[in-house]
């Protein structure tokens, strides 16, 4: 059974795959040699499940947009970023941002420029085609704003990937390039629209976050597939 509309963000779509090395080799290249690093560098995201208890009448949904403009303005509902130095948690708030939206109170540039703002100001690294590509189209947003679609998150655990733990070790002196850690966080989303529908389905993402040393945390990427 479907949601009437697709829950937000849908990870891993519109990457390129030039742009996925690029952006990850300074710190998560010694992952190469491991067998579970593509995880972080190649292949498309998952198309996650529909919640439980969703509208089974509720149509296909377009894809999320991809390649979005960096935008300006307000930023309606979508939290400032936290200032947060611990990888894990500042993840933690990410998802949490990343899975919640109101479209009763947040237009989509609205929504855009909140999430832009949790991006890491190092152009060199940040690709905010990887985040702003997670976000439906403008004409999708109106459609879920007809219905008073919003979600919510509840926020699980968050973890180093064992491929990440392991490289580190083997090569501590490599985060000392840009400072990017990977971080998997689990959680559930629940999300609500009119007339009484609802919906909640378990969720899991890797971020690519940066933490300069006594420097606030920053999203650098989402990771196309799930890291364990």
């Amino acid at each position: 059974m479907r949601t009437p509309f697709p829950s937000l963000p849908e990870f891993g779509t519109g990457w390129s795959a030039n742009r996925r090395i690029a952006l990850l080799a300074t710190v998560l290249a010694c992952l190469l040699a491991l067998a579970g690093t593509t995880v972080y560098l190649t292949g498309r995201g998952e198309q996650h499940r529909p919640p439980a208890g969703a509208s089974p009448t509720a149509p296909d949904s377009p894809k999320p947009s991809a390649g979005t403009p960096r935008p300006s303005g307000e930023t309606g509902s979508v939290p400032a970023p936290p200032q947060i130095s611990d990888p894990v948690q500042f993840a933690k708030a990410t998802t949490e941002m990343l899975w919640s939206y109101d479209t009763r109170t947040t237009r989509h540039e609205q929504q855009l420029a909140g999430m832009e703002a949790w991006m890491t100001s190092e152009s060199q690294y940040s690709d905010w085609a990887s985040v702003s590509a997670q976000m439906p189209t403008p004409a999708l947003w109106a459609r879920m704003a007809d219905q008073q679609q919003r979600a919510t998150a509840t926020i699980a655990e968050g973890h180093y990937p064992a491929a990440f733990k392991q490289a580190l070790s083997e090569d501590p002196s490599a985060i000392t390039t840009a400072y990017i850690y990977a971080v998997t966080v689990t959680g559930k989303q629940q999300i609500v629209w009119s007339k009484g529908g609802q919906g909640a389905e378990e969720r899991a993402v890797t971020l690519a976050v940066q933490c300069r040393p006594s420097q606030d945390c920053s999203l650098v990427s989402i990771a196309p597939r799930v890291a364990p």
